[in-house]
């Protein structure tokens, strides 16, 4: 620090290459610092506004508000960011407002003592030292240390004296504080209190594997077996900061009852109605939540039709249009409107957008009439598809559909041969060449704006020439086609002018035998 006063040496005890990769300076510590107190602190002001004051670095936005959303769970402000007089209590205790509010509530519930206890548990180092893989994340084994009871200690586990020194002081100055609170039984109160101050970390077990969902959302384990892992409910008063699941250090049962009982307010029913992914079924279930716990929860006899049909579409939503049931006809529909779009058709009104992407955008607005009684995704195969797609297409549209993408041509044999829309970019006709002989042009679709794809097969109906330009077969390659299968089919009609000719279906036209 001299070299601040005159000139000196500075002596860096970390190399180049560390020295490199530090920030200018230490980042203010109000960018990361738990930002509760100074909720509280503000509230007490009659600040409820932040920005209205001088920071030298103003709070962040997002860890301001949710600490005061904490502060709220822990009935210290209200809405609108006052303080509440049992959170004026709470600011007056010189704690973090997590466990200030588990003091005030313990004073108000007879647990005085045992609230002291916790908090100055959690406020030191752990007072418990473990050996080589031995850990036990019950903090009520901590108080019992704290208040000279080693019986329940584990094997391998001893106290660090200082710790428990350090932490009988301040239980000491908090009950001085709290004045006669009296004491409860460690075994059933620690669970409650430490909900007090954690109610965002109240936990349920799912599986059997020391594994947590909290109320906030989050999930949290055991990172080694626990006796605690046993409990259906438990608080976790202190994890890791993993992102996706947390691991638990320090915890305690609670049971349902107690739940239900210190925490009915924040305990809420509601019918849950929703697409269920794993079941692929509407899921409707009246559900007890606390944050983001299911308590209970048992099926809905009459659920909200409503309801029903929102979360069926957003089931088939979630599978695709491709789970209704689609036919080789209602694609070929599908293909000739989205012709007529491309191509622009004239009609009365747009032509509109019937692709799947579309459709599954736009399954509310044409889907739910169609949809009476269909929960499930073996039900999609009874939703009337065909005339649920044609409603979307006016009487008139419809009609100009038929003439200007028909689904057959009429070649001059007589024969009606059916037009292929989904055989790749163009609609093909594949035609007998025999039954086209006098056909004078290429037949085209979609207001004449787009010929046909013409695949001429031979008797045995395999493709001897593809094109869409009949005139130009005709002019210059049909003789040489006509070499060919006059050689393979001579029985065959194979005519030296094919405008003239006439068409036939069979073997040879009446006219030629």
């Amino acid at each position: 620090r001299a070299g601040r006063l005159s000139s000196g040496h500075c002596y860096r005890l970390w190399s180049e290459g560390t020295q490199a990769s530090l920030a200018p300076q230490t980042p203010p510590e109000i960018l990361h610092a738990d930002l509760a107190p100074l909720a509280l602190e503000l509230a007490c002001w009659g600040a409820a506004d932040s920005a209205s004051l001088s920071w030298l670095d103003p709070p962040p936005p997002a860890p301001l508000a949710q600490a005061r959303d904490l502060l709220r769970r822990l009935e210290a402000i209200d809405d609108a960011h006052r303080a509440t007089p049992h959170g004026r209590a709470v600011s007056k205790l010189g704690a973090h407002p997590r466990l200030a509010h588990m003091l005030v509530k313990g004073r108000q519930h007879g647990a005085a003592r045992l609230a002291a206890d916790l908090a100055a548990t959690l406020s030191e180092r752990d007072v418990l030292r473990a050996g080589p893989g031995v850990r036990d994340a019950d903090i009520r084994l901590r108080v019992a240390a704290l208040r000279g009871d080693y019986r329940e200690l584990p094997t391998g586990m001893t106290t660090d004296s200082r710790a428990v020194s350090q932490a009988a002081r301040n239980s000491a100055a908090w009950q001085r504080d709290l004045g006669r609170g009296g004491d409860a039984d460690p075994h059933e109160w620690t669970g409650v209190l430490l909900a007090w101050a954690y109610p965002d970390r109240i936990g349920r077990r799912r599986g059997d594997d020391g594994r947590y969902l909290l109320t906030n959302g989050r999930g949290a384990r055991f990172g080694e077996p626990q006796a605690l892992a046993k409990a259906e409910y438990l608080v976790a008063a202190e994890l890791d900061g993993a992102e996706r699941e947390a691991r638990i250090f320090l915890a305690a049962p609670i049971s349902r009852g107690q739940i239900d009982e210190h925490f009915a307010a924040q305990i809420v029913e509601h019918a849950e109605i929703a697409w269920d992914e794993r079941d692929q079924a509407v899921r409707a279930r009246r559900e007890t939540r606390l944050g983001a716990l299911v308590l209970s929860s048992q099926d809905l006899a009459k659920p909200d039709p409503d309801a029903v049909l929102r979360a069926a579409l957003e089931g088939l939503a979630q599978l695709g249009i491709g789970a209704l049931a689609w036919t080789p006809q209602l694609r070929q529909w599908q293909s000739r409107v989205l012709l007529m779009r491309e191509f622009s058709v004239p009609a009365p009104e747009p032509w509109p957008d019937v692709s799947d992407a579309a459709l599954t955008a736009a399954l509310s607005e044409w889907a739910p009439p169609w949809m009476d009684g269909i929960s499930r995704r073996a039900h999609f195969s009874r939703l009337d598809l065909a005339q649920a797609l044609r409603s979307r297409l006016s009487y008139a549209q419809g009609a100009i559909l038929d003439r200007e993408a028909p689904t057959h041509f009429t070649v001059p044999s007589g024969s009606r041969i059916p037009i292929d829309y989904l055989d790749g970019d163009v609609p093909t006709l594949s035609v007998r060449l025999q039954e086209v002989f006098g056909l004078r042009e290429t037949p085209s679709v979609a207001a004449g704006r787009l010929p046909l794809l013409l695949k001429l097969l031979s008797p045995a109906r395999r493709p001897v020439q593809i094109t869409r330009d009949l005139v130009s077969f005709w002019n210059r390659g049909y003789h040489e086609v006509k070499k060919d299968l006059k050689g393979r089919y001579p029985r065959h009609y194979w005519p030296d002018d094919p405008y003239a000719a006439e068409p036939t279906r069979r073997v040879r036209p009446p006219s030629s035998r």
